[in-house]
């Protein structure tokens, strides 16, 4: 057998492909199942997952905002400004660093949230049967462990 039959060969035993292709196909099924069930809220997910957000951990820089639900920072500032003017979302500027402005949930944000969310949280259980607890558990695990080594990655 000549070489790059081989590495072809070797390459078809290994399921890495596979394993990206599934992956990323499941993802795509419950990010779009998820993206639905919060479009039938009159939301779209970056403006949820802000919210989501400072409903769960309080006031957050609006520089942090970004990292924690994966969203480039100029994006923020465009929800940030959509969602005040929806009077869901505030901004407090930082007495001490006026480089740094908070945003927080309002009120009538967090209304929204008690109404929307349990709803929602029943949604992806509905979404997540399709695995046992146990499953659910091993595939958490296994999830963190590949994403911890993907980012190994990102230095080189």
């Amino acid at each position: 057998m000549d070489r790059k039959k081989r590495e072809y060969v070797k390459k078809k035993q290994d399921p890495s492909l596979k394993l990206f292709v599934v992956l990323s196909k499941a993802y795509r099924s419950v990010a779009d199942q998820v993206a639905k069930d919060i479009r039938n809220h009159g939301l779209n997910t970056t403006d949820f997952g802000v919210l989501e957000l400072l409903y769960h951990l309080g006031e957050q820089p609006l520089q942090k905002i970004g990292d924690k639900i994966l969203l480039a920072s100029g994006s923020i500032t465009y929800v940030v400004d959509k969602l005040e003017k929806k009077e869901l979302v505030k901004r407090t500027p930082c007495p001490d660093d006026k480089r740094i402005t908070f945003a927080s949930i309002t009120a009538k944000g967090e209304d929204l949230l008690n109404n929307i969310f349990p709803e929602h949280w029943k949604q992806i259980e509905a979404i997540m049967e399709g695995l046992d607890v146990d499953e659910k558990e091993s595939a958490i695990q296994l999830l963190k462990k590949l994403g911890m080594y993907a980012d190994q990655f990102s230095d080189k």
